[in-house]
């Protein structure tokens, strides 16, 4: 009998990497486009992937005002809040939000993809959304990422 013994590599957080990856969302569907920033926040695409450890990387996503939804979405889809005070449930529809501030579709529907616990809240602090073409973390030199041929 062979016996042999292999033991559960757990990666550390002090040996842990994160790069930073530049993502074009433009022509993207937002929720498709979500989902797989998510696996790359949490980072799930790496081998050394731990669930109580942040091992994702810093993901810098740019033109955000250019994304799409399906159907009727633009229109139906709502964000809804409450302010505290009696009668403050506010709501606002995408196109609306889209117009004041496009990267916070992207935002919220990324944030609402990632643990509700600490941990999600500190993987959710390395996604840097801009509306534009431009940001400005060319000192961190970004690689460029293909979310297309991710899966």
């Amino acid at each position: 009998m062979n016996t042999l013994s292999y033991k559960t590599k757990s990666t550390r957080k002090e040996d842990v990497t994160h790069d930073w990856l530049l993502v074009d969302a433009e022509g993207q569907t937002l929720g498709r486009l979500a989902s797989k920033v998510a696996k790359l926040l949490r980072g799930k695409h790496k081998p050394c992937f731990t669930p109580h450890i942040d091992c994702g990387d810093h993901v810098i996503i740019v033109n955000a005002g250019k994304i799409k939804l399906s159907g009727n979405k633009w229109q139906k889809k709502t964000y809804i809040w409450h302010t505290g005070y009696p009668g403050g449930q506010k709501s606002v529809t995408a196109i609306d939000l889209w117009k004041k501030h496009p990267e916070r579709l992207v935002e919220k529907a990324v944030k609402g993809m990632l643990p509700k616990n600490r941990l999600g809240r500190q993987m959710y602090r390395k996604l840097h959304v801009y509306a534009g073409p431009e940001h400005k973390h060319q000192a961190q030199e970004p690689k460029t990422f293909d979310i297309n041929s991710f899966k």
